[in-house]
């Protein structure tokens, strides 16, 4: 455990500079004292680690020293090579460079890690998209790619639901991929940052100068608290339902597994015949119609009425479909 975390107190110095004894004790989840005393350990193996005084010092190592990669695990270098995803990277213009890192990566790496990376990549595959469609078209993907990683302004139309498209100035913070769809977070306009989906870009035109942006912006804690904001902007309604045994598996892959265990951990006990009464979030009477009908009789709506009355009326409409034909 120590030999693990004085690894990446060095690997910390060496990726930020200078960094205090508090930030390092932060990181590590440690004590200050503790710090020291790993301090302490990597200047006794022979470590340059120095400790700069005063209000804006900190420890930092030797200008030019750098360590090396074969304090990788064998685990440690698969995990890379695992999260390595070539066709985002070839997405963003970066297939080469990927492809030339992974490359490097290698070579640096002793021979048992770099055995176990290479049988990694052989072995596992990740393909992003959901089935049954394709990544969305991105045309612009690229300038929005530039725009992130130069910090220069954006303009570009953008196609709402509504019936018009939109002219905006962005200032891209980041880009995320989220089930084979990008997503751009930008401000554009005023407010705090949005998220505009990239295949909804009809054009876009990269501006001279460059933009700045928030040091203390957290692309992954944003999306966190946006997608949470999503789910509760979303399920607007509730739906009562009773349902069937052994629906379970169906319902979660239905309206989603997260939802449909919820739901399960809240229900009450099975009556005499095994079902158990509901209560499902749902986005609209529309679209609970839509999708508890794919559980056909194994589920009965109860509330609200207006669903209930949609579904009897639909099943009316089946029955007169297939019922049978004259004679």
């Amino acid at each position: 455990m120590r030999a693990s975390r004085l690894l990446s107190l060095l690997l910390l110095l060496q990726t930020r500079g200078q960094v205090t004894a508090t930030e390092l004790a932060r990181e590590l989840e440690v004590s200050v004292r503790t710090v020291y005393r790993d301090v302490e350990a990597l200047s006794s193996a022979g470590v340059p680690v120095y400790a700069d005084r005063g209000p804006a010092g900190g420890y930092r190592l030797l200008d030019g020293y750098r360590t090396r990669l074969n304090g990788l695990t064998a685990e440690e270098a698969s995990s890379l090579f695992l999260a390595a995803l070539p066709g985002p990277a070839a997405e963003l213009g970066l297939a080469e460079v990927a492809a030339n890192a992974e490359l490097k990566m290698l070579a640096a790496l002793p021979p048992e890690p770099r055995f176990h990376a290479a049988r990694m990549r052989e072995r596992f595959h990740l393909d992003v998209p959901g089935w049954y469609r394709d990544a969305d078209a991105t045309p612009f993907l690229g300038e929005v790619a530039e725009a992130v990683w130069e910090q220069r302004p954006l303009r570009m139309t953008y196609r709402r639901w509504g019936p018009r498209d939109v002219e905006r100035l962005a200032h891209p913070y980041g880009l995320v991929l989220k089930g084979g769809s990008w997503y751009m977070v930008a401000v554009a306009g005023e407010g705090g940052p949005r998220t505009y989906k990239v295949a909804r870009i009809v054009s876009a035109e990269l501006l001279a100068g460059r933009f700045e942006r928030p040091a203390d912006f957290d692309l992954p804690g944003f999306w966190q608290r946006y997608t949470a904001d999503f789910r509760e902007r979303m399920y607007t309604g509730e739906a009562l339902v009773r349902m069937a045994p052994g629906t379970e598996k169906m319902l979660r892959y239905t309206v989603g597994a997260e939802v449909a265990d919820a739901a399960l951990a809240a229900a009450g006990p099975p009556d005499e015949r095994g079902w158990v009464v509901l209560r499902l979030p749902t986005e609209s009477v529309r679209h609970a119609h839509w999708l508890l009908l794919r559980l056909g009789a194994d589920i009965e709506v109860l509330e609200p009425p207006e669903l209930r009355e949609r579904m009897a009326a639909t099943v009316a409409d089946l029955a007169v479909l297939y019922g049978p034909g004259p004679g």
